[in-house]
């Protein structure tokens, strides 16, 4: 970016940049790239859990922008407009993919295991404290997409279930059973490699003076190899 272009970023408001976009200006439009490209690929990022997808989804969603920024009205935040038309546009490009359809097919019948959860809309406080910020994100983008979608939508963005069955064509109820049942998937995933992770960890148990003599004794199995 010029030292032009960064003066515009850098001085002109975001009401200023909606306005100028709306009537053609080309600055305008890259000002409102650069405040919201960031959140929006990150966004396209953890639904999609891929790095090329998630630009070209990013460079998809402005496109969408410039085509219906006249639509924009102002009853809500610009933000929250924008962020909404970017995830319209990772739910089509999943749904093109056949993805978001195949996992919300599945039953709304908690299994055994399950039944034991509480309100499926509940805080699942189990899964907070996960510290290594790298495993959790791995363990996201290795959902399902139907599950990921709506783990992201709610868990992360903040959406309610009543606009999350709205996004996706599907009930309120099938959103929350989607949302249990990735928290269920993650809690194991993330079990499993913090067990793996500790059995990496752990120190070998050096041999005793004495488990060495014994080891390296005629007809032993360390003798032999030795030998």
């Amino acid at each position: 970016m010029t030292l032009r272009k960064s003066a515009v970023v850098a001085g002109m408001l975001e009401a200023e940049a909606i306005e100028g976009a709306r009537q053609g200006d080309g600055r305008c439009f890259e000002v409102l790239y650069a405040m919201h490209k960031k959140r929006v690929f990150s966004l396209c990022l953890r639904m999609v859990g891929n790095y090329e997808e998630a630009e070209d989804l990013t460079q998809e969603a402005f496109l969408q922008l410039y085509r219906k920024l006249e639509t924009f009205r102002g009853d809500s935040a610009f933000s929250t407009w924008l962020h909404r038309l970017a995830v319209n546009v990772v739910l089509m490009h999943l749904r093109k993919k056949g993805l978001i359809e195949v996992s919300l097919e599945e039953t709304l019948e908690p299994s055994d295991e399950e039944s034991t959860k509480k309100d499926f809309g509940a805080e699942d406080q189990r899964l907070a404290g996960y510290i290594d910020r790298v495993i959790l994100e791995r363990a996201i983008d290795s959902l399902p997409a139907g599950y990921r979608s709506i783990f992201v939508l709610y868990d992360i963005e903040g959406y309610e279930h009543n606009e999350i069955a709205e996004m996706l064509g599907c009930s309120m109820g099938n959103s929350k059973s989607q949302l249990h049942k990735a928290r269920l998937r993650l809690r194991s995933l993330l079990n499993v490699t913090r067990a793996e992770n500790r059995r990496r960890a752990a120190p070998r148990k050096k041999k005793t003076e004495g488990e060495a003599i014994v080891a390296m004794e005629p007809g032993s199995t360390a003798a032999a190899s030795a030998a």
